[in-house]
């Protein structure tokens, strides 16, 4: 019913910048929360940014000034801009959607992630 698409990621030299989009497609939902996380190999998947329906966001401290969080209401997009690439960047990053469909129940959704690698 509710499907992630995720898009923008890439290769990039340490300092570049790359902007990625998750995208949610279907109806009669409501988007409640969301968050991007990476998953580099050989590690746990760790919560990077996240953002709620009031637009409060918050970051993991290592990429706190250099990465930021938003979303399009209009477009049901979350974003997530960064800036200052450094090489420990380097991991999947996935999307993830706490989704309502009227009531008081919540789902979350997950996007197929999308590879970033920061490297020289």
């Amino acid at each position: 019913q509710v499907q992630l698409v995720e898009s923008g990621g890439g290769l990039v030299q340490p300092g570049g910048s790359l902007r990625l989009a998750c995208a949610a497609s279907g109806r009669g939902f409501e988007i409640n929360a969301g968050g991007w996380y990476r998953q580099a190999p050989g590690k746990q998947r760790e919560l990077v940014a996240a953002i709620t329906s009031d637009g409060s966001t918050n970051y993991e401290n290592s990429v706190r000034g250099r990465f930021t969080i938003s979303w399009d209401n209009t477009k049901n997009t979350v974003y997530l801009q960064m800036n200052s690439l450094k090489p420990e960047d380097t991991a999947v990053y996935y999307c993830n959607l706490q989704i309502t469909f009227g009531g008081n129940n919540f789902y979350s959704y997950w996007g197929q992630g999308t590879q970033v690698t920061v490297t020289s």
